[in-house]
């Protein structure tokens, strides 16, 4: 009887998962669950395609034409944008130097996938949340409720920090510090580890939840729970925040024109911290970017700062009786070419 034995892609797939990304890049979880979703997603594509199960699907199906087709795929019938394009891209590219190192033979194929290029994208507006707008947003939970005293506790820890979601969701009881210095521990992307000091008031905040809840601070339980007692999700708190900023909507309405999610939070934190005088270097250090051209953009987007930068420079004089009066008809060809 006729058994099928895993071809060369199965067998390539399966190592690049199993040890390349986890023991030899030393990539973190989210990362590698994000190379997986990218070529799950080619290989439906491929399925729907050709017309074959995955099983039966080898390393030949899969050419720099297919990845192109793919790519047209998730833009024009997955209305993804450019950048989510360029990731999907990213995540093909890793697997492929993978292919070229553990197969030499295949280089040729290789480099032809590698040599597709990213999309140039555009880069959007920063949408961020003033200081006003955070309050205003706080003040419309109603914190009478177990869920209202989470979900408040939550955004304000948010702001005092600047995590990402992420980092927020995987918070745990002992990554706390609520005696002075107050801070908190959080897991960054890539595994990098950072504290960030919190205020007195968000130490009071958690130290209720946490008493209502009765988790002990030295245990592993994290911090931010569902109805199931279970982890919050990255979706649950974007859930969380799109209920509050309807909520504020009412009282503020420039709220309607922003573009936010919870990642808005960040950039609020980054953008509090340079209106207040903290140097660059530092809110680098604080929001945990790798590279400070990342932190910078943050002082390319305040309104606040350009205003202040206008209002020193000397405006142009308006005084309509010193303009030069021209004496004959070449006068003013001799002036523009003396410029």
């Amino acid at each position: 009887m006729k058994t099928n034995r895993p071809n060369m892609l199965a067998l390539l797939l399966q190592d690049f998962f199993a040890c390349h990304l986890p023991s030899l890049r030393g990539l973190s979880p989210h990362t590698i669950q994000s190379y997986r979703d990218s070529l799950v997603l080619l290989l439906r594509f491929l399925t729907e395609h050709k017309k074959r199960p995955a099983s039966s699907l080898d390393l030949e199906d899969l050419g720099p034409q297919e990845v192109q087709s793919f790519l047209v795929h998730l833009e024009q019938v997955r209305n993804n944008c450019g950048s989510t394009r360029n990731i999907r891209l990213s995540a093909i590219h890793s697997f492929f130097r993978f292919v070229a190192a553990q197969h030499p033979d295949r280089l040729e194929h290789a480099q032809r996938i590698l040599g597709i290029p990213f999309k140039k994208t555009c880069s959007r507006v920063i949408d961020y949340l003033e200081y006003d707008e955070i309050q205003k947003i706080l003040s419309v939970i109603d914190r009478s409720t177990p869920k209202g005293r989470r979900d408040y506790t939550l955004l304000a820890t948010m702001f005092n920090t600047g995590a990402r979601v992420q980092e927020i969701v995987d918070l745990r009881a002992c990554d706390l510090q609520l005696t002075k210095p107050f801070q908190l521990h959080l897991m960054g992307k890539g595994r990098k580890e950072r504290c960030c000091p919190i205020w007195p008031q968000t130490v009071q905040l958690l130290r209720r939840l946490c008493l209502e809840l009765q988790i002990d601070l030295t245990s592993e339980v994290r911090i931010f729970q569902n109805c199931r007692a279970t982890s919050l999700s990255r979706f649950g708190v974007r859930y969380i925040l799109k209920k509050s900023l309807e909520h504020a909507q009412v009282h503020i309405p420039s709220l309607h024109s922003k573009r936010l999610h919870p990642h808005s939070i960040r950039h609020s934190t980054a953008i509090a911290l340079l209106k207040s005088g903290v140097d660059i270097s530092t809110i680098s250090q604080w929001l945990g970017h790798s590279n400070l051209n990342t932190t910078n953009r943050y002082a390319t987007i305040d309104l606040d700062i350009k205003r202040k930068a206008i209002a020193s420079v000397k405006p142009v004089s308006d005084d309509r009786t010193r303009t030069t009066p021209w004496r004959h008809d070449h006068a003013i060809l001799e002036w523009l070419e003396a410029l």
